[in-house]
């Protein structure tokens, strides 16, 4: 029996079971969303890397696939400083990594990903095209932002990786709060990456919000199959948001350097890195979070331009074989994926459910 948060909030988004399935920028797609919306849950697109007319297009091909809800999700960081001395340094630091593949780094970086804050073009075509969800990653959207998505119908969740980020979610405007525990794969959802972070797991997060804000929260973090969406409804929770769980499904974009790495022993030892991409993450434990151990969050550049570098690095190792500086997010549920369908796994996910209450 669903409680009351969960039936008004599935009501709200028009889902008939608790299960949302993370908007994993680079990874979910217009299938995988669609698959998830047409067995019950909430299908999501990450187009935070996105221009406005690439998400429309991702959009309008869930659209040919499923007449259900979707959930469009974008970045809300502050758009990056660029520090040309810091960049060179960082360049000069991976030159070596570079040197291995028989490739030099690139002459300079650049901001690759505009932030949804300054994004007038994605607001208008969200506002056009009226996907029932959109949610937000590393912060809050401006106050014009929300009006014109609620004046478009749009119902809107943040995430948020502690109460005080919580409560301005909430004084903001969101419908729904995302609580990104410690476990979660991928970038932590902190809105400023220099201040100190809490670390709260899933469980004392959710447990956290529910007694303290005012709006649905949906538990996220370390959640991979039926008995997990059971527990965290069980704390209080609207509904579970699950990403790492899909990483290995048919319709995933994942490449295969980054399928054969969940499989590994590294699916065991995921770990917080900036490295990357100039943000916390969580990722398998793989030759660039070797290199980041060892290096300065201070030395690295913002994000998103040290992604530029990442990125330029990855190119440059799988051109000769090497899939060891990916951008293998993933949590701490990782060796617990399941490579099927995704709707398959739904099915198996809401049977799990169902034995678990």
């Amino acid at each position: 029996m669903l409680s009351h948060a969960s039936s008004s909030l599935l009501s709200a988004i028009g889902i008939s079971v608790p299960i949302i399935q993370s908007p994993m920028a680079g990874v979910s797609s217009p299938a995988m969303a669609a698959a998830v919306s047409n067995s019950g849950g909430l299908g999501s697109l990450g187009v935070g890397a996105m221009t406005a007319d690439k998400a429309r297009e991702a959009m309008h091909a869930f659209r040919q696939l499923s007449d259900g809800p979707l959930n469009v999700n974008v970045f809300v960081h502050q758009p990056a400083h660029a520090d040309e001395a810091k960049q060179s340094a960082w360049l000069a630091r991976l030159a070596p990594e570079f040197k291995r593949f028989g490739a030099a780094p690139p002459s300079s970086l650049r901001e690759i990903y505009t932030s949804f804050l300054v994004d007038d073009a994605m607001l208008a075509m969200l506002v056009a095209e009226r996907p029932r969800v959109v949610s937000f990653h590393f912060g809050v959207p401006r106050p014009d932002q929300v009006e014109a998505l609620h004046d478009a119908g749009v119902y809107l969740m943040g995430s948020a990786t502690n109460l005080r980020e919580a409560q301005v979610l909430e004084a903001a405007g969101m419908d729904a709060i995302v609580a990104q525990g410690y476990e979660a794969g991928g970038h932590r959802g902190v809105f400023d990456p220099e201040a100190d972070d809490s670390a709260l797991g899933t469980i004392a997060l959710t447990r956290v919000l529910v007694a303290n804000v005012n709006v649905p929260v949906i538990a996220a973090g370390g959640i991979m199959d039926g008995a997990g969406v059971a527990a965290v409804l069980d704390l209080g929770a609207a509904a579970a948001q699950l990403g790492t769980a899909f990483v290995v499904t048919d319709e995933s974009l994942a490449d295969a350097g980054y399928r054969k790495a969940m499989a590994s022993d590294a699916a065991h030892a995921t770990v917080m890195t900036r490295a990357v991409s100039g943000r916390p993450a969580r990722s398998l434990a793989s030759l660039f979070t070797r290199l980041g151990a060892s290096v300065r969050a201070a030395d690295i550049p913002d994000y998103p331009i040290a992604y530029d570098a990442g990125k330029a690095l990855n190119a440059a190792g799988r051109a000769a074989g090497e899939s060891g500086y990916g951008a293998h997010w993933a949590g701490q549920g990782a060796p617990l994926a399941r490579p099927m369908s995704t709707q398959a796994l739904m099915r198996t996910l809401i049977n799990e459910w169902r034995l678990a209450t």
